[in-house]
């Protein structure tokens, strides 16, 4: 493996060692199910697909669990505002984000745990807690002592005399910084039986108990939203440590998707959800737009970029079905070294696409030029490459959304580079009149040509 990932938790790019020679773990914090999911939340599940698709690539074996907190105060809330029972609403959504994982090509977990089927592993780890002196219950409650352990704060640098949890108070605390693992039954709430009396998990406590449940006292990779490094993360790392359990090995986390500089939430309104997204562009474009830039950077929404990733992604797609209508059926072959080592370096995505879009031109170039060999090598190779970023145009789950508007689009490609060939003889004849007169035809179509080191490109006006 040379693979190396920046650790959060040590503030540094590290190697990538698996805990298991040839097994990856991993843990990603999935989905609070209490809405439609916009392209904020969606973002860690393509990233962390990314990784996951490259570890396979590497040959190893990855368990990947994505989690659903389907219990949960924003749940309980927005559901009696809807006059809805909690479950059903929560169903509701948790299916509603399958759906746009599904959409967007993001593999399924190996397990997706959800909170309300894991209430007896959080009591047996509420009981080593106490056991152990990192834990009490109190009226019902049941709360995280952060003081009895000293490496507390460690994962988001917080100072101890900093914290702030931002929790609903509860009662019997002994220190506003302490956290809460289990809220005490209220009147109409859902609740299970415990020792301490009837109630509900706190969010912190759910990780870590299906984390471990699934993955075991230690595990590779924990991965998330950075708005998650604090409270969440330092609070799982909290109660795995206090029970004794090693946990994660490898702290990964995921830059926000914004708006007007400000993350993506609903408490702000700024919500791009993703039904109304794919009736703008397809699935597999807004995919490789929310998956084109450094997982760790913010990536800053608007239509302009959204609609220039689209193009780029249509140039891809276009070359490999001119190969494929010209030389011959193009199937997946290897992957660059260069475009290995940018995903090697923390998943460098951005270094990856450049690899793909430079032998996107080669290609383009070999098979203007009657290389089918050339070309078809290429193509091969683009194909590889797009497999692992998840948005490979060949691939199955794609293919029925090469419409009637991708098809019409290959077509007119072959058609203009027809006339490009016209133009581009004309002009090594010095002929400018005919070589002036194919570019103003072009033009009139709505088609735009660029002239590069690489040829003469096209484009339909407003698209590039």
């Amino acid at each position: 493996m040379t693979l190396r990932l920046y650790d959060t938790a040590t503030r540094e790019v590290r190697d990538f060692v698996p805990l298991h020679p040839g097994h990856a773990s991993v843990y990603l914090c999935g989905a609070t199910v209490q809405g439609i999911p916009h392209i904020g939340h969606v973002r860690s599940g393509i990233a962390f697909d990314v990784l996951r698709r490259w570890l396979q690539h590497q040959g190893l074996d990855v368990l990947f669990v994505r989690n659903v907190t389907d219990i949960d105060d924003k749940i309980l809330r927005k559901a009696d505002d809807a006059g809805r029972p909690w479950w059903e609403w929560a169903a509701t959504h948790e299916r509603a984000f399958d759906n746009a994982y599904e959409a967007l090509g993001v593999l399924p977990p190996s397990g997706e745990p959800r909170a309300t089927g894991f209430v007896t592993q959080m009591v047996e780890y509420m009981q080593r807690l106490i056991e152990r002196g990192h834990a009490y219950a109190a009226d019902g409650n049941v709360y995280f002592d952060v003081q009895s352990l000293p490496d507390y704060g460690a994962l988001s640098g917080h100072r101890l005399d900093d914290v702030h949890q931002g929790e609903s108070a509860g009662t019997g605390k002994r220190d506003p910084r302490d956290f809460t693992l289990w809220k005490a039954a209220k009147p109409d709430e859902p609740s299970w039986p415990t020792p301490w009396g009837h109630g509900r998990p706190g969010w912190h406590l759910e990780c870590s108990a299906m984390a471990t449940s699934l993955l075991g006292a230690e595990f590779d990779i924990h991965c998330g939203g950075m708005d998650l490094i604090f409270p969440h993360h330092e609070n799982e790392i909290a109660q795995a440590h206090g029970a004794g359990d090693p946990f994660a090995r490898y702290w990964l986390h995921n830059g926000w998707v914004t708006m007007g500089g400000e993350k993506m939430s609903k408490s702000l309104g700024n919500v791009v959800a993703i039904p109304a997204m794919l009736e703008r562009v397809r699935a597999v474009e807004l995919r490789y737009y929310l998956g084109s830039a450094h997982y760790r950077s913010m990536l800053e929404y608007s239509e302009g970029a959204l609609t220039e990733a689209a193009a780029g992604y249509r140039r891809v797609e276009s070359f490999i079905n001119r190969v494929s209508a010209r030389v011959g059926a193009v199937e997946a072959g290897d992957v660059p070294a260069e475009f290995g080592a940018a995903l090697d370096d923390d998943l460098g995505v951005p270094a990856a696409l450049a690899v793909v879009h430079n032998v996107v031109r080669q290609g383009n170039t070999a098979l203007e030029s009657g290389d089918g060999a050339g070309a078809l090598a290429a193509a091969s190779s683009v194909r590889a490459m797009m497999g692992i970023l998840g948005v490979d145009p060949l691939d199955p789950h794609w293919l029925d959304e090469q419409t009637d508007e991708s098809a019409a689009t290959t077509a007119l490609d072959v058609l203009v580079r027809a006339e490009l060939q016209r133009r581009a003889q004309a002009r090594a004849d010095k002929d400018w009149a005919t070589a002036d007169g194919v570019r103003d035809r072009l033009a009139e179509a709505g088609i735009e040509v660029t002239d590069t080191p690489d040829g003469a490109q096209w484009s339909l006006k407003g698209t590039s």
